[in-house]
């Protein structure tokens, strides 16, 4: 069996078996859909813009679902105090009781799909899961071109300056960061899980691009996002004119150095005034 044929006879077991083709989800009086967006929600509430980030839904179809909940006295959508430009959807007393009890059917359905396995069963069905969640997930990031001043790009660059300060052995300081160049985001959810520019250098070496500031989230690693974002921006660069790419590293991060060697990055002297970098590399695009 093929890996689409594979997914298809996944997909339509569990959901069999997890109630979805049912129009009431788990005896709730309510279908999948408006109940996964009640639990989306949830007790702390969300923002309209980031509940539809996060599920990525129709600005359209999500505001009908609101209605829906709003209707049955469960949601609430105003404007945010702290922020007037933002919707902030929120539960109603009578929606947290139905987001407790949605939680709960949740848990006891879970519960009752794993009771016959045993424990050694149980085990490769998380690994088994884990794999699958993360490979699905890496399948379906959202990629875009952000300017460097674009609100996730700038949580994305914080999250890898603060990598290289704890693995550096002797810290690292961004100092005033260098925003020249395009870069590219990566998003799962409406959250960022990757993250990298290009920027052309100076005339002496006309044509050639830098690759910097690459990053992918450490609990994304192990599913090829690294190696996939790299051919993102080695692709970039020739869409901006380049037939040469140069990137730099420090010898701590070991798991790059490796991953640019077998994406066929050749070392090179040093091209840069980087007081943290320690390998430089080059690659043709031609």
């Amino acid at each position: 069996m093929d890996d689409t044929a594979m997914l298809r006879r996944f997909n339509r077991t569990y959901t069999q078996r997890i109630g979805v083709l049912e129009e009431s989800f788990l005896g709730t009086g309510r279908p999948l859909g408006v109940s996964r967006l009640l639990f989306e929600i949830g007790p702390d509430g969300a923002g309209v813009r980031e509940l539809r980030d996060r599920l990525g839904l129709d600005s359209g179809y999500l505001t009908r679902l609101l209605r829906r909940l709003d209707r049955d006295g469960l949601v609430r959508v105003a404007e945010d105090p702290a922020d007037r430009r933002r919707r902030l959807a929120t539960l109603t007393a009578t929606g947290r009781r139905a987001w407790r009890e949605l939680d709960q059917r949740s848990e006891e359905l879970a519960e009752r799909l794993v009771a016959p396995l045993t424990a050694r069963q149980r085990a490769r069905l998380t690994d088994a899961l884990a794999t699958a969640d993360l490979l699905v997930r890496a399948a379906t990031i959202e990629l875009r071109e952000v300017p460097p001043t674009d609100p996730t790009a700038v949580a994305a660059a914080g999250r890898y300056f603060a990598e290289l300060d704890r693995r550096f052995p002797g810290g690292f300081d961004p100092g005033r960061p260098d925003h020249a160049g395009t870069f590219l985001l990566a998003t799962s959810d409406g959250r960022p899980v990757a993250y990298g520019g290009v920027r052309e250098l100076d005339d002496d070496l006309l044509g050639v691009a830098e690759i910097k500031r690459m990053w992918v989230d450490e609990a994304w690693r192990g599913a090829g996002l690294g190696a996939r974002m790299l051919r993102e921006l080695e692709a970039l660069a020739r869409r901006l004119g380049h037939d040469r790419v140069v990137l730099d590293t420090n010898g701590t991060l070991t798991e790059a150095i490796a991953m640019y060697a077998r994406a066929g990055y050749r070392p090179i002297a040093r091209y840069n005034d980087n007081p943290y970098a320690e390998a430089w590399f080059e690659k043709d695009l031609s």
